[in-house]
């Protein structure tokens, strides 16, 4: 059947009639919706308000003041010190050795005894140079008495001058061989050159010495020399006369006290430092030679500097700070205590103290101990426990 050929049927194409959407659909869809909204919403407040009582817990809920101990800023003249380092050496001190060569036919001496100038310490093999002494005495004797004739003969014009003459040179020789063998004889028998202490010994009886070998060292421990070396910036401070205590690590605690004696004239072009060097007394003989020192260098004194314990100073990279303890008055009128961090510039640390160039003055109060558990502006409670001593020190055990 063709629609062009049949009349009774109309050209309008046919409509299909369109589904509906279920309404179980749309319900289950706003539920979901209205449901999710009341999810986001729930948590949404739930923060906002876990966040207002947090913050309202912290702004409630503060924490007690820390015990801390204080210090008060002090002005006041501290030593102007300048600490090197060196070592101390002997003014008198030498390697006891023989001019002459020979064999040791007695030791004289004691190892580690105290000895005085002269004291014989080694004899050496003289038995000749005594023979070629006796000789010589003999010869001077002979020469004398033919001396004393001529002149009487020439007195009486018995006699020319040239025997005189003769017999002078004569006695004058045998005088001079007399000299002579004495100085040998006394280089056979050696002699301590000063008063000191002697050390290990180093030769046995027997032994043949050469000249030049080291029989025992010989030290005078009386008085010592601190050598010590400052910087070229460091010279223009230091005088001949100025005192300088020394410190050595055998005796923890105790210093002793010497005088500049000479200064280096020159700076050494290799370390720029220039070399000091210091006499001290040694009454009791307890410094040895070779001993490390730490030596410190008395300069003339400075006008008065603001000074806190050493332990207030928080060192760090970022510069030198103080808790300093500040009051404040609450909202109730009642009167708090805090500290805050403060930065300041300082300078020389001497005996557990330290200078503050900048930042303080005189009465200001800051922490002791304490500082590591401190924030700034945190409050704090003044501590009724002693300060540690100044200069603190460990325990020792």
């Amino acid at each position: 059947m063709n629609i062009q050929t049949e009349s009774h049927i109309s050209g309008q194409p046919i409509k299909e009639k369109q589904a509906k959407r279920p309404v179980r659909m749309v319900r289950w869809t706003i539920i979901v919706g209205l449901l999710l909204a009341l999810l986001v919403g729930g948590l949404v407040g739930f923060n906002a308000f876990r966040s207002h009582m947090i913050a309202q817990f912290f702004a409630n809920n503060k924490p007690p003041p820390a015990n801390v101990t204080v210090a008060e800023a002090k002005s006041e003249v501290i030593p102007n010190l300048l600490t090197a380092v060196g070592d101390l050496v002997a003014v008198h001190q030498v390697n006891v050795t023989s001019d002459v060569s020979g064999r040791i036919t007695d030791i004289l001496f004691k190892a580690g005894s105290h000895v005085k100038a002269g004291t014989p310490l080694v004899q050496l093999f003289d038995t000749p140079d005594q023979g070629d002494l006796a000789n010589f005495k003999a010869q001077a004797v002979v020469a004398e008495l033919q001396l004393d004739r001529a002149k009487q003969l020439a007195a009486r014009q018995f006699g020319p001058q040239s025997t005189v003459d003769q017999a002078q040179a004569t006695f004058d020789q045998a005088k001079a061989g007399i000299a002579k063998t004495e100085a040998l004889i006394s280089q056979k028998l050696v002699r301590a050159p000063f008063d000191g202490d002697l050390g290990v010994r180093q030769v046995e009886v027997g032994q043949y010495l050469t000249a030049g070998t080291q029989i025992v060292s010989l030290t005078d421990l009386s008085v010592l020399y601190a050598n010590l070396t400052v910087t070229e910036k460091q010279s223009s401070q230091i005088k001949v006369g100025q005192t300088v205590r020394v410190a050595v690590d055998a005796y923890p605690g105790r210093t002793f006290e010497g005088k500049i004696t000479t200064i280096e004239p020159q700076i050494s072009t290799d370390t720029r430092n220039i070399r000091v060097q210091a006499t001290i007394q040694n009454p009791d003989n307890i410094l040895k030679p070779g001993m490390f020192a730490t030596t410190t260098i008395v300069l003339p004194e400075k006008p008065p500097v603001v000074t806190v314990p050493e332990t207030a100073v928080d060192y760090t990279l970022y510069g030198d700070s103080v808790f300093l303890i500040t009051e404040k008055k609450g909202d109730d009128g009642k009167t708090s205590l805090s500290a805050v961090r403060t930065f300041v510039k300082t300078g020389n640390r001497v005996e557990g103290r330290a200078e503050i160039l900048k930042g303080l003055k005189p009465g200001d109060k800051v922490v002791a101990v304490g500082q590591i558990k401190l924030q700034s502006g945190m409050p704090v409670a003044i501590s009724t426990d002693p300060a540690p001593p100044i200069p603190a020190e460990p325990p020792r055990y």
